[in-house]
């Protein structure tokens, strides 16, 4: 199975356009907040604050996992693992990298794509395809979507993923990260809201099976669903550029960790949020420290 290389969707479709970063820039800021190197106590997801009443901020995770400590040093590494900075108690990598010692770990799949150039490795009626027969492709990418349209073919698809699910168990992981849960607004119609809740549930009863807590991965619009589907806490790209934060913290109260990718995102991330979530700047291709591409930087 090939490595998952680490490729934002939502966000980098709508920045990749406006962003450039220098390849002769390195930054590597540290991380906020506590300088020490191990890992917090899991901790379920806090009661929230008056200033967030509603039953969804302060919904707990699964009795039978645990989540990322809140407002934790944060660091996105899908793109290649390294020694993380210190402070960071809480990083996401790709679940073809082994898992960071001794801080909590999120395990990073494509769960609602097939990678670039992968079409082969899926049955091919699995493949979202338009009324021609052609298949539908996430194009700033080049991945196809893969068919969640029926329940027949969402088990399917959640067998192959629950596989890589389990090797994140294996290894060690905490949590697990599907990505792409808002490939249906991308699929021209032939996918909908609820083929891809319909299809989380499955990722989700079976991350939980499997001791691992599980992240919403952007899509904002059905972050108020995330009680009913089990979902325990959310990854999210740009929600300070955007301005999505609070209807992520409206749902996860404080249990989001959000990744910007340019300094105006991160400002208004850190200026609204940044005494409440977990907010991390990192350069478009994720890359490790070794690359002269890399870029980190937290409030």
């Amino acid at each position: 199975m090939p490595v998952d290389h680490g490729r934002s969707r939502r966000s980098r479709v709508r920045i990749a356009a406006a962003l450039t970063i220098s390849t002769a820039a390195v930054l590597a800021v540290s991380s906020c907040g506590s300088s020490g190197g191990t890992a917090e106590p899991a901790v379920t997801i806090p009661p929230s604050t008056s200033e967030r009443t509603s039953a969804s901020a302060s919904a707990t995770a699964s009795p039978a996992v645990t989540v990322p400590p809140a407002h934790a040093g944060f660091d996105y590494q899908i793109g290649g693992p390294y020694q993380p900075p210190a402070g960071v108690l809480v990083v996401s990598r790709d679940h073809g990298a082994s898992p960071a010692v001794a801080i909590y770990n999120i395990c990073y799949v494509n769960g609602f794509q097939a990678q670039p150039d992968a079409e082969q490795e899926w049955d091919q009626d699995l493949l979202l395809r338009d009324q021609a027969g052609n298949v539908v492709y996430d194009t700033a990418w080049n991945e196809a979507l893969l068919d969640i349209s029926t329940d027949t073919k969402r088990q399917r698809i959640a067998l192959k993923v629950d596989g890589w699910i389990d090797e994140c168990a294996t290894k060690g992981f905490n949590a697990v990260e599907p990505d792409n849960y808002d490939s249906y607004t991308r699929s021209a119609g032939l996918l909908s809201a609820a083929d891809a809740e319909a299809y989380q549930s499955l990722l989700v009863a079976h991350a939980h099976g499997q001791g691992l807590a599980i992240a919403q991965k952007n899509a904002a619009e059905l972050a108020p669903d995330r009680q009913r589907l089990g979902l325990d806490f959310a990854v999210v790209e740009q929600c300070g550029t955007y301005g999505e934060c609070n209807r992520y913290t409206d749902a996860f109260g404080d249990s989001v960790f959000d990744v910007e990718y340019d300094e105006q995102g991160l400002q208004a991330a850190c200026t609204t949020w940044g005494t409440r979530i977990s907010i991390v700047r990192r350069d478009l291709d994720v890359v490790p420290p070794s690359d002269p591409g890399y870029l980190r930087q937290t409030c």
